[in-house]
């Protein structure tokens, strides 16, 4: 598997399995009206607006397809984080992480990072670390849970 920087070119596969992967786990608990705002600020040109914005992604590609990707913004917040179903318990959203998180620490993150989880996500977060800081929260028509991982020692 191949991990690396994300191109323009990428960005068509990246938005697609972005919608599939919401649909399924995440906007099926939230309002219609949320569901579809959420869906398009993350459309093809949404995500071509956060790359704009600074915030840094990376694809995982197997066999030449688009297996995940990650996204970080301002160094500190785990942004996006999407694995294929095919490639589920297979290890690829760890080493996405692993990947954008070595990126944001060699770029001068002070060592802690945030993530709004979605609730299938959580275990997966909890793995990593990464612990609540507040309640489950409703915001634009979407549930998630604040998250943080602190500085290793």
């Amino acid at each position: 598997m191949l991990i690396r920087p994300l191109e323009d070119a990428d960005i068509p596969a990246v938005a697609r399995l972005f919608r599939a992967a919401a649909l399924e786990f995440i906007v099926h608990e939230s309002p219609p009206e949320g569901a579809a705002n959420f869906l398009r600020e993350n459309d093809e040109e949404g995500l071509r607006g956060f790359v704009r914005q600074g915030h840094v992604y990376h694809v995982a590609l197997a066999d030449g397809e688009l297996a995940g990707f990650v996204a970080v913004r301002e160094l500190t917040h785990l942004f996006h984080l999407f694995v294929d179903k095919r490639w589920h318990g297979q290890g690829v959203a760890r080493r996405l992480w692993e990947v954008a998180r070595r990126a944001a620490l060699d770029a001068g993150n002070p060592g802690f990072f945030t993530v709004n989880s979605s609730n299938h996500a959580l275990p997966v977060y909890a793995a990593w670390g990464f612990v609540p800081t507040a309640e489950r929260q409703f915001t634009k028509g979407l549930y998630y849970t604040p998250m943080r991982l602190e500085p290793v020692a």
